[in-house]
C-alpha cells in the first residue's frame, strides 16, 4: 500500500550523523546548522531533496522519464527551451499563451522526475509554468541538543609556488611555508528526525506513478551511501515509518500519526555517541482506523 500513489501518506524519517556535518551554515562559516535557543542540530529540506535528486540520477538518469531537472551543469532556462523545442513551441516572453505554457508544463513533468516529485517554479525566462510537488518534506530536527566541533587541520603541501620559495632575509635564508592550516566542523554525533507528506491529489496533477513513489521510498534509504564525503562523516538511514490512509483526503491528522512513533534515551547515557543509545517505538496499537502502518526501516 506504501507506492500506492492514489492514497495520502505520511511518514517519519530517521536518520543519524557520526563526526560529520550533515549541513552546513554558509552564514555561519559552514558551521552545522542549529536552532540558537535549543542548540538542536537542523537539516534542511532542501538538503534532504538534493541526496534525492542525485540519488535518482545515479541509478536512474539515463531513463527519459527520471531526468533530474535541478542539478549542476545545465542552466534550467536550457531546459525549458527545450520543452518549447519538442513540443514545436516558440517563446513570446510574457505574452506566451496559457495553453502553450501548459503544454510545455506538461512535457516537464514528463521528463523530469523532481519535477513531478517535488515542484518547480519554471517561470522564468522562457515560461514553463509553476509545478507544485505531491512530496514535501520539513525540515529535520535532531533529538537532542548537538556539539558543535571546529577543529584545526593543516595540510603538507601549500597552494601557491612563491609561499614553498626559500626568501632571503636579514637573518639569511628562510624556508618557505611547509604547511597549510584549515578548518573542518562536525557534530560528534546526532539522531535527526524529519517529516513527509505525500498529497494524492497533487499527485495526479503531476502526472507521479507508483513506480515514482517507489522510488522515492528506495531514494529515502539508499541515498546515504551514494552521497559520501569526508566532510558529512558517516551518515545512516535509522527509520522510515510511512502511514498510508485509506481516503485520499486522510483518515488522522498527520501529528497525531507522527506521535505515535517515540525516541527516547536511554536514561543511563548522559551524552548519546550511538543510535545504540536512544530507544524507538511505535504505538501501533493504537493506530486510528483505516490508517496502514509500513516500517520501510526500523
Amino acid at each position: 500500500m506504501h507506492t500506492d500513489i492514489s492514497k495520502r501518506h505520511d511518514f517519519v524519517l530517521l536518520f543519524d550523523v557520526v563526526d560529520g556535518n550533515p549541513n552546513g551554515d554558509p552564514d555561519a562559516g559552514n558551521l552545522p546548522r542549529i536552532d540558537p535557543e535549543t542548540m538542536q542540530g537542523i537539516v534542511t529540506d532542501v538538503c534532504l531533496k538534493r541526496k534525492v535528486r542525485d540519488w535518482v540520477d545515479q541509478h536512474h538518469g539515463t531513463k527519459p522519464t527520471t531526468k533530474i531537472y535541478v542539478q549542476r551543469g545545465e542552466a534550467l532556462i536550457t531546459k525549458h527551451k527545450r520543452a518549447y523545442d519538442a513540443e514545436g513551441l516558440k517563446s513570446t516572453g510574457t505574452k506566451q499563451r496559457v495553453e502553450d505554457i501548459e503544454r510545455a508544463r506538461a512535457w516537464m513533468c514528463r521528463n523530469f522526475y523532481d519535477i513531478r516529485m517535488f515542484g518547480a517554479v519554471m517561470s522564468v525566462g522562457v515560461n514553463c509554468g509553476q509545478v507544485r510537488g505531491p512530496v514535501q518534506l520539513t525540515f529535520a530536527r535532531s533529538i537532542d541538543p548537538v556539539t558543535l566541533l571546529d577543529l584545526s587541520i593543516t595540510r603538507v603541501a601549500v597552494t601557491r609556488e612563491e609561499d614553498a620559495l626559500v626568501r632571503e632575509t636579514e637573518e639569511g635564508k628562510a624556508s618557505g611555508k611547509q604547511t597549510e592550516m584549515g578548518r573542518k566542523a562536525l557534530v560528534p554525533y546526532g539522531l535527526y528526525r524529519a517529516y513527509g507528506f505525500v498529497s494524492p491529489h497533487l499527485a495526479r496533477d503531476t502526472g507521479a506513478t507508483d513506480e515514482d513513489l517507489a522510488l522515492f521510498w528506495d531514494a529515502l534509504q539508499g541515498m546515504w551511501d551514494a552521497d559520501r564525503s569526508a566532510s558529512r562523516g558517516l551518515l545512516s538511514c535509522r527509520g522510515l515509518y510511512v502511514f498510508t490512509h485509506e481516503r485520499p483526503a486522510g483518515n488522522a491528522p498527520a501529528h497525531h500519526l507522527f506521535d505515535l512513533v517515540s525516541i527516547a534515551r536511554d536514561p543511563e547515557v548522559e551524552t548519546p555517541r550511538e543510535f545504540r543509545h536512544y530507544r524507538v517505538t511505535v504505538d501501533e496499537a493504537n493506530l486510528p482506523e483505516g490508517v496502514t502502518l509500513t516500517r520501510l526501516v526500523g
